[in-house]
């Protein structure tokens, strides 16, 4: 959708933040923004309100943005200024949140282009009023460390290893494809709990999707993440999500992490 101007000193351009129903003034011009130069604002298309804010378009040309991709604090500052408002207005009205840096060359623009997507905006926000996204991670069991051997290796003196006893190369090799068969165990063990985990948050929640498994965040964090999901749950039904993760971690034994709510930017589809 986002439009790309020139950039001249006294062109603007209108930053979308998102669409949503609302039943009367959202009143959001209290709200920062991206900028303190201007108000942010809502603009009616037709029964649905997009949020927007008028912006400089010179900070916003595509040779701007890119320079702004790899800045790591600014992009945070702008990607932060977005969520709030996004936020702010989903905690009161139903909301379909627009990608970061959604722009057009005024608001007649905005507003037709906008009003092309109406009937794909209002089968979202009728899917996700009254619900929001919830994220759950499980983790598998931290595996003994490759050195975690039997004792008798560990303590083995120089002569010792100098004069290999009889079969100590077989049993070696066999030792070697237990360990291999128990991490095996572990992992499919740890896949069959992340599998029922998400079948039952599955079956409380309106809809869900599996994401790629992340790797480990601290340099010392061993866990191996063996679901990373998120789900679309009804509000009155936030409780019976809390009681129904209790009873996971209970029963499984599994690390399972629970974070949210959030606006269900996950379950609009692409906008």
């Amino acid at each position: 959708m986002t439009e790309r101007s020139t950039g001249t000193p006294d062109t603007n351009a209108v930053y979308v933040f998102a669409v949503c129903r609302t039943e009367g003034d959202p009143d959001v011009e209290r709200l920062t923004g991206v900028t303190q130069d201007e108000p942010v604002r809502s603009l009616r298309i037709g029964s649905l309100t997009a949020i927007v804010q008028t912006v400089r378009a010179a900070d916003f040309t595509d040779e701007v943005w890119q320079k702004r991709l790899t800045d790591e604090a600014e992009l945070e500052r702008y990607a932060r200024a977005h969520h709030e408002v996004v936020s702010e207005v989903a905690a009161r009205f139903p909301t379909i949140p627009l990608p970061l840096a959604t722009l057009y060359n005024g608001d007649e623009r905005a507003a037709r282009a906008l009003a092309s997507e109406s009937t794909r905006f209002r089968t979202a926000l009728k899917r996700i009023a009254h619900h929001a996204e919830w994220g759950i991670k499980v983790y598998a069991p931290v595996s003994p460390s490759a050195g975690d051997g039997p004792s008798q290796e560990r303590t083995a003196t120089a002569a010792d290893r100098t004069r290999p006893a009889p079969g100590a190369g077989r049993a070696y090799l066999e030792r070697k494809r237990n360990l291999q068969s128990q991490r095996e165990q572990r992992q499919a063990d740890a896949l069959r709990v992340a599998d029922a985990v998400d079948a039952d948050v599955s079956r409380l929640a309106a809809e869900s999707r599996r994401l790629r498994p992340h790797g480990s965040g601290a340099v010392d964090d061993r866990r191996v993440q063996v679901l990373n999901a998120t789900y679309l749950v009804a509000g009155h039904r936030a409780a019976e999500l809390d009681l129904l993760v209790a009873g996971l971690r209970e029963r499984t034994g599994a690390h399972i992490e629970v974070s949210g709510p959030w606006v269900p930017y996950s379950f609009v589809g692409e906008v």
